[in-house]
């Protein structure tokens, strides 16, 4: 395997600080990576230069150790064009290799222009892609010749380029791509009417402080690479560039890039191997208002993993430890091969430990006349010291058709081997595994084999636990441990632009009513319906479908025309998704036209044209959980990802006194196994089965990327494992069991909490307490204090749902599909996570579903948040009736020092929260993290109506007269929340009234009174009339009177608007 390089596309910068005398700036690009220098050709005079180039770097873990793994890129102004007599500093950048993605992955990001000290300037952002590679990148072709290329003289002005409009070309302007010849540009990789750029000489190179030095570069020359002869006839040889006007005696600098150009036609085994790889090949079209665009890298196959990539893989994490869990150990029995068995056998392994005894599999049979099985067992065991005696047995497997007396059984006996347990090593990780010995089989009697094979007392840390057969599972391939990876969810941004000639040209001029439906998969959108009668529609239309990779549903476009006798479909046209461009910003791509087709004929015909605009929004986190019980709030793009805060480790210890789940031999049992999910990473423990109190005794961890997140468990029940006596009991949705959620932000760092948790389950007949789950959880960080705090002031979400955020409706709908597409992905591992339920099940895919115990528990929880604030205005009510004089009278001598010091009013406000706080820091939540109340989601006490109508499908399948008072129920809670709504508008229209007019006298009551109000506090100081004020609303009560004050008796007779109402 060639080692992976790291590539760096340099495009192009924005916005840089003009540091040239003259307003403007000859910026060039230098990048250290792994004690590495590479630069970047001079962009001359140019505030926005665009380099368009590629540069390699050699991954070195050796350089790593002593350099580090940051790519730093610093910018500067060259000081061989200006006034200037040193290379100015311009911004860099620093990026770490968790930034760094694999080929086909890579897209164009602006990283913004960083300082190099506190007393610096700089501005402006540049385009980079960033990625990894197996292969070498294939050289340039060479360049043609420029012909009829006149170079004025370097004291003329800047002759301007026909081409390209944007901007004048300076007479040593560095060659760019053409707009008007794309064929030329492509094969020569520069523009005729453009003279190719002299590269400076070796006294111009900066060094990485931008400073002068003597010190010379090496010359970096790129391999000659042949050519291969059909490329030769086409194309001359290439020119050699002239010397630089600036160069002096020496070697001359060669850089160690490539400008971009666009790849050769692939064969068809190279697009396809592409295709397969869900590799997109992205087109620049106008990207920034710019006319010149970066050319895309040829995407040949997609490269395979590597250690490297390992290591700065996100989801790579280190081997748990097991400390949050109990130890149970285990007898391993790793039976490798035998020899010296007869030939014509079929021979099997039995193992007796105890009472257990168990059969491997069928050998296979090896060219050497061995036997291999390869097979680890896996005997529970209480105590490590715990003694019996271990038995295996080597016997001749009997066919069917084969005699079965036991003198046959006899003949079969190929020899055994005795163990006392008690001499079994004890092995517990980090130590290395126990190498397996031949052993010779006894009592064998003719038959002299040998077997190899292990054994040693182990730990469910041991290495060869996940896939040994064991005594608590079974044996079960289904029941087996394994960790999951939820797929890549991107957003799919389609753009309905216009559509022309969908009318044939000889057809009469007629109005219709055209909309595009767009279908990927289950997910199905339609554009608004666009009426013409000239053939060309518009839409403008933003439609977002959720693609999982890799890639396999093409885009459907169907255009439909409404008529009075139906839909017609006009034409259809498939799009696949391996060609679109991913973004990670807000700005537009390439639009592209697509031709529609006939869908009823085999034929091609033309049937009209799309114009569209195709995106991978990789700025946006694709959500499959509800927003306040998510995992992760990740973007798609790697390359936005930052660097996890900490990890959460999780260990399921066991459950205890759970209910049967079905009926198995005339008996109660349950196959409990666990599933936890956070982030794209799903864990599921090995199944227990038969038993009411499983054990388990599994960790695992996750990394952290932010606090504010959920980590989810469940406990579900196997159906596969063992047969039901009941038919329908088997396939019945009663498979859950309930599940925790315990959040990342109400843990203490490096603090282990292992409590028991209730299980509970809300079914249509009621909450039921299923049992209860014991779990260990611990938060470690790994980031500074403030850095970690400093994740509380950032946005939640990434930067996209800011700039175009979505609408709360289609979050909801995205979210659904999402979640469809995760638990179908998730259905096809194998073992798999479970039933397609299990997975929505942890997702709350039906967490939307109306529910009248949802309503009214949202109703108390609004009372209680406005609890607080009702008390205060009781605690005022009774301050001002003098119920406590003491407290009354403090409270007057408050209000005298904030109105006469109104500078501490902030002050006193904010020590008065601090001193709630510290009080109510002795009624902190207690050392369990909290779990589901049913108290406070009203399932001890909902009807039994209310859970029928909670758990009935959508449309409802129950008997219309059920239906019927459901629906006046609804009707009455309709009625009150009506006469809220009324009461609430017709307090505003109140407000309004005052200044309307409708009610002359009242209106002329309040601008007189408002008048009278201003005079008086234009003559008398402000904190006279507060202190008055204040003293008139404390005074006694036996200076006010019982009935209501005027301005409310005022305030209540103005108008409103509900006498209009019909």
């Amino acid at each position: 395997m060639t080692p992976p390089k790291l590539v760096v596309e340099v495009f192009d910068a924005r916005d840089l600080l003009p540091k040239d005398g003259q307003g403007t700036s000859s910026p060039y690009v230098v990048m250290h990576y792994h004690g590495q220098r590479k630069r970047t050709r001079t962009v001359i005079r140019d505030l926005n230069p665009r380099w368009n180039e590629l540069v390699e770097f050699n991954v070195k873990r050796a350089a790593a150790k002593i350099f580090g793994d940051t790519l730093e890129l610093d910018v500067f102004h060259d000081r061989s064009y200006g006034q200037t007599r040193r290379n100015v500093f311009l911004g860099r950048i620093r990026l770490s290799p968790t930034q760094f993605v694999r080929k086909g992955e890579e897209a164009l990001i602006y990283y913004g222009l960083e300082k190099k000290s506190l007393f610096v300037w700089v501005r402006g952002e540049i385009g980079l892609k960033i990625y990894y590679v197996d292969e070498a990148i294939p050289p340039p072709l060479p360049v043609l010749p420029v012909e009829n290329v006149k170079q004025p003289p370097p004291e003329t002005a800047p002759v301007e380029s026909k081409e390209v409009p944007d901007a004048p070309q300076d007479p040593q302007q560095p060659p760019q791509l053409s707009d008007v010849e794309p064929a030329a540009a492509t094969a020569a990789g520069v523009n005729e009417n453009t003279p190719p750029v002299d590269a400076p000489s070796i006294s111009d190179a900066p060094t990485k402080d931008g400073d002068d030095s003597n010190q010379k570069l090496e010359d970096v020359v790129p391999p000659a690479v042949p050519v291969s002869d059909n490329i030769q006839e086409n194309l001359p040889p290439p020119v050699s560039p002239s010397p630089s006007r600036h160069s002096k005696a020496g070697p001359e600098i060669q850089f160690a890039t490539e400008q971009i150009s666009p790849p050769p036609p692939l064969p068809p085994e190279m697009r396809a191997s592409s295709a397969s790889a869900s590799v997109p090949e992205v087109k620049f079209v106008e990207v920034n208002g710019y006319g010149h665009h970066p050319q895309p890298i040829p995407r040949t196959v997609a490269m395979s993993r590597t250690h490297t990539m390992d290591s700065l893989d996100s989801t790579v994490i280190e081997r748990p430890s097991f400390d949050l869990v109990d130890k149970m150990y285990y007898l391993f029995i790793r039976v490798v091969k035998a020899r010296h068995l007869p030939t014509n056998g079929n021979p099997v392994v039995k193992i007796t430990v105890s009472n257990a005894r168990i059969e491997s599999k069928p050998a296979r049979k090896t060219p050497a006349t061995f036997f291999e099985w390869d097979q680890t067992f896996a005997f529970a065991r209480d105590a490590p010291e715990s003694s019996s005696t271990l038995e295996v047995s080597v016997w001749n497997q009997l066919n069917s058709h084969e005699d079965s007396s036991p003198d046959a059984a006899a003949r079969g006996f190929f020899g055994g081997i005795c163990f006392d347990v008690m001499e079994v090593p004890l092995r517990d990780p980090p130590d290395s595994p126990l190498a397996p010995q031949w052993y010779r089989l006894e009592g064998g009697g003719a038959h002299h084999g040998d077997l190899m094979l292990a054994t040693w007392i182990g730990t469910q840390g041991d290495e060869s636990f996940p896939d040994a057969w064991k005594t608590d599972t079974a044996g079960t391939v289904n029941a087996r441990a394994k960790v999951y990876q939820s797929p890549k969810l991107w957003y799919l941004r389609v753009t309905v632009i216009e559509a022309q000639d969908v009318w044939p040209v000889t057809a009469p001029l007629k109005e219709g009513s055209f909309q595009v439906k767009a279908q990927l998969g289950f997910q199905v959108q339609k554009t608004r319906v666009s009426v013409t009668c000239d053939g060309a529609q518009s839409w403008n239309e933003d439609l977002l479908f959720v693609a999982a990779e890799p890639f396999g549903d093409d885009l459907l476009l169907t255009l439909e025309n409404r008529q009075t006798r139906g839909l017609v479909v006009t034409g259809m046209a498939s799009i696949p998704l391996t060609g679109i461009e991913r973004r990670v910003d807000d700005r537009k791509v390439a639009s592209r036209w697509f031709t529609f087709k006939d869908p009823s004929s085999e034929k091609t015909f033309y049937k009209g044209r799309i114009h569209l605009r195709l995106c991978f929004d990789g700025g946006y986190h694709v959500m499959d959980e509800a927003a306040h019980v998510c995992s992760d709030y990740r973007p798609t793009a790697r390359q936005l990802w930052k660097l996890p805060i900490g990890s959460i480790e999780l260990g399921v210890i066991g459950c205890r006194n759970l209910l049967p789940m079905k009926a198995v031999n005339g008996k109660g049992s349950t196959d409990a196994y666990c599933v936890a999910k956070y982030g794209p990473k799903w864990v599921r423990t090995r199944t227990v089965r038969d038993t009411l109190e499983p054990r388990w005794n599994e960790q695992f961890t996750w990394r952290v990327y932010d606090p504010c997140t959920v980590l989810t468990i469940g406990v579900f029940d196997n159906r596969g494992v063992c047969e039901s006596d009941n038919a329908d009991e088997a396939v019945r949705p009663v498979f859950r069991i309930g599940k925790v959620r315990v959040r990342i932000s109400t843990l203490r760092a490096n603090m282990v909490y292992r409590n028991k948790y209730p299980v509970w389950v809300l079914l249509n007949s009621g909450l039921k307490k299923m049992g209860e789950v014991e779990l260990a959880v611990r938060f470690v960080r790994t980031t500074p204090t403030f850095d970690f705090l400093h994740v509380y002031s950032q946005p939640l979400l990434p930067l996209m749902h800011h700039l175009k955020p979505l609408g709360i409706v289609q979050q909801e709908m995205l979210r659904s599909a999402a979640a469809k597409i995760t638990a179908a992905h998730l259905s096809r591992s194998e073992p798999p996570v479970g039933r397609r339920e299990v997975v929505l099940y942890m997702l709350d895919g039906d967490s939307q579903a109306f529910s009248m115990r949802k309503v009214r528990a949202n109703w108390f929880r609004i009372i209680k948040v406005i609890t607080g604030l009702i008390d205060i205005i009781r605690w005022i009510e009774d301050t001002r009736s003098w119920k406590n004089p003491t407290a009354t009278m403090l409270v007057h001598t408050l209000l005298v020092m904030l109105v006469w010091f109104p500078d501490l009013i902030v002050p006193t406000l904010a020590f008065y929260m601090f001193v709630i706080g510290a009080w109510n820091y002795r009624f902190r939540a207690p050392e369990p993290p909290p779990h589901f109340c049913p108290k406070m989601s009203l399932a001890d006490s909902v009807d039994r109506e209310e859970l029928d109508e909670e758990f009935d499908a959508l449309p409802s399948t129950r008997h219309p007269e059920m239906v019927r008072a459901r629906y006046d129920k609804l009707r009455t809670l309709g009625m009150r929340v009506q006469t809220m709504l009324g009461d609430l508008a017709a307090q505003g229209e109140r407000v309004q009234a005052l200044v309307t007019w409708r009610d002359p006298r009242a209106t002329g009551i309040f601008i007189l009174l408002c008048l009278a109000v201003a005079s008086t506090l234009y003559l008398v100081p402000t904190k006279m009339v507060a202190m008055a004020s204040g003293i008139y609303y404390f005074r006694h009560p036996i200076l006010r009177d019982r009935m209501p004050s005027p301005a409310l008796n005022f305030f209540r007779r103005l108008p409103s608007l509900s006498d209009r109402l019909m």
